[in-house]
């Protein structure tokens, strides 16, 4: 692709948000940088009773419903085997239009997509920093389009689908960088949308680099984020619900990943996904293991289930997560 048709999807990206929101948002630029803020604004919300993760997504694909979207695409399974071992976000439902340039996608519309990733950022100390999990439900719209026109107006659905859902458009903000990024064959412009001043998800425009008509849309969070911006509970509750009262954030951010991936079907083993799945083992106690862990499990497994996730009964689970962790001392 050259820098001219690069430059051409940049300037039609810059120009299309001008006419999506120029009458109701500021549409700054400075450079590269771009910065959007609605003309009316809306200071945070006082603390409510908080929706469950479930009610969330499910606020989010009637709005988007209602707007005429697709809302029926099928969860990818998170033992994905292609260009990642596991599943890391809804986007990839589109690599075979994107990566591929063929006329199908695996899924497409409003995915509530469980997602592992292993790249959360820690303290000093390992632990996770708020806001960030090991697995997690990565809320997305995605959609094959055919211009950066098209991208602009699902931005503005998505905005509203988060009205609907109890974060006001007026606490909102989009920036970023209208400059190309290229992870071969992929290339995109990333946009970071927040809430509050704290980022709470991303709009992005993608085409293959060689052939732009292959062009799509990704607009995404994860569903506990946008529970921790809609109440005013801690990161661990917003993310674990009533677990967090007894347990240690790093256990159940080991535990509900460790009973996704058992639930997709993988199991321990010296390498690949089953050596994820033993190393999350070993951030469990032996002693916690040893006295049952059907509780933690039960949750975990009534969770993902919430989210379209199949797999064997908690209890089985359960018995083949204890047995991990208690086979080395």
């Amino acid at each position: 692709m050259t820098s001219t048709s690069t430059d051409a999807i940049r300037d039609r990206l810059h120009a299309s948000l001008r006419d999506r929101f120029g009458t109701r948002w500021t549409v700054d630029t400075s450079g590269t940088d771009l910065r959007m803020n609605p003309r009316r604004r809306v200071g945070p919300a006082s603390p409510r009773r908080t929706a469950s993760p479930h009610a969330i997504a499910d606020g989010l694909r009637g709005a988007l419903r209602q707007a005429g979207l697709l809302t029926d695409g099928a969860v990818l399974p998170v033992l994905w085997d292609r260009d990642t071992q596991l599943i890391a976000s809804a986007v990839q439902a589109l690599d075979p239009w994107l990566k591929s340039r063929l006329p199908y996608s695996w899924s497409e519309g409003f995915l509530p997509q469980p997602a592992v990733r292993f790249t959360g950022e820690r303290d000093a100390e390992g632990r996770l920093l708020d806001g960030f999990l090991t697995s997690f439900v990565n809320v997305s719209y995605v959609q094959r389009i055919t211009s950066p026109h098209e991208h602009a107006a699902l931005m503005d659905h998505w905005i509203g689908a988060l009205s609907h859902i109890g974060i006001h458009a007026g606490r909102l903000s989009v920036t970023g960088a209208l400059e190309v990024w290229h992870r071969p064959p992929v290339a995109g412009i990333t946009l970071f949308l927040s809430c509050d001043g704290e980022v709470i998800g991303d709009a992005v425009l993608l085409w293959h680099a060689d052939t732009p008509a292959f062009m799509a849309t990704d607009l995404g969070s994860g569903v506990e984020n946008l529970r921790w911006r809609l109440g005013g509970q801690s990161w661990p509750r917003a993310a674990f619900g009533e677990l967090a009262e007894w347990y240690d954030p790093g256990i159940l951010d080991a535990s509900r990943t460790a009973t996704l991936l058992l639930m997709s079907g993988i199991r321990p083993a010296a390498r690949g996904a089953g050596h994820s799945l033993r190393l999350l083992a070993r951030a469990i106690p032996p002693g916690l293991a040893a006295s049952g862990l059907g509780r933690l499990v039960r949750h975990h497994h009534d969770y993902w289930t919430g989210f379209g996730v199949t797999g064997a009964p908690w209890p089985h689970l359960a018995t083949c997560l204890e047995e991990e962790v208690l086979r080395t001392p």
